[in-house]
């Protein structure tokens, strides 16, 4: 009986981790994309949404299954939850990467001059850091990389700010260019909630580690300081 619990677990833990892999892959076209406005690479993005759609819905299937055909306890319980929740976040960072996809169609036809464009590379580039660490994380089990991770979710955070702060600017200097200042500010935060997905993976991963939930107490135990607000 053990000998079967592990052998599916086993091949569980490598169907998430090949849905991890692909979902970085997505993120990492998406952010061509978006620097490009590349449509035909956006349109791939998309198509690739139903493939991950069904494969976060079989992963769910076999967690599900293993908890009503073993009944797992401690450990093992812990680690099948912790793989269903690491499943459904890489589910909605591919529905997020869909909508910035989306988003390249509407702005891709409708450029405002140089000194209006937004430059979303240094944003993209810590989400894309983020995600990567975060499954690397999981696959090594190491909460300490979990939590250098979390920390630096304030960096995306201050980046949208930022981006939000240009947005504004655009829609005082010239109204011509509302609508793409409004695609902006959407893109910008599906990237901040891509970041925000990848900082539920990590703490997931801490779960995982000790059974401790941190989602609401991680940045009072290490005396983190909110980032403080941009100035204009």
């Amino acid at each position: 009986m053990r000998d079967r619990f592990n052998t599916e677990i086993n091949l569980l833990k490598h169907h998430l981790l090949n849905l991890a892999n692909e979902v970085c892959a997505m993120i990492e076209k998406t952010a061509l994309a978006l620097q490009t406005l590349d449509i035909k690479c956006a349109t791939e993005v998309i198509q690739n949404d139903a493939a991950i759609d069904l494969e976060e819905v079989e992963i769910e299937e076999a967690c599900l299954k293993l908890i009503a055909l073993y009944q797992p306890v401690a450990a093992d319980l812990r680690l099948i939850i912790t793989l269903l929740k690491v499943n459904g976040e890489l589910e909605r960072i591919a529905d997020l990467a869909t909508d910035i996809a989306e988003r390249i169609f509407l702005i891709a036809g409708n450029q405002p001059p140089e000194a209006h464009k937004i430059d979303f590379s240094p944003m993209l580039n810590e989400a894309q850091k983020m995600l990567r660490d975060a499954v690397k994380s999981l696959v090594n089990r190491n909460p300490t990389l979990a939590r250098i991770v979390i920390l630096e979710d304030d960096t995306v955070d201050r980046l949208d700010r930022e981006i939000n702060a240009l947005v504004e600017r655009i829609f005082e200097k010239d109204y011509r260019f509302a609508t793409y200042a409004h695609h902006v500010a959407t893109i910008s935060h599906a990237i901040e909630r891509i970041a925000d997905c990848t900082t539920n993976i990590c703490e997931d991963v801490i779960y995982l580690d000790n059974g401790a939930i941190v989602r609401h107490t991680l940045r009072n135990q290490l005396a983190i300081a909110p980032t403080p607000p941009v100035e204009d």
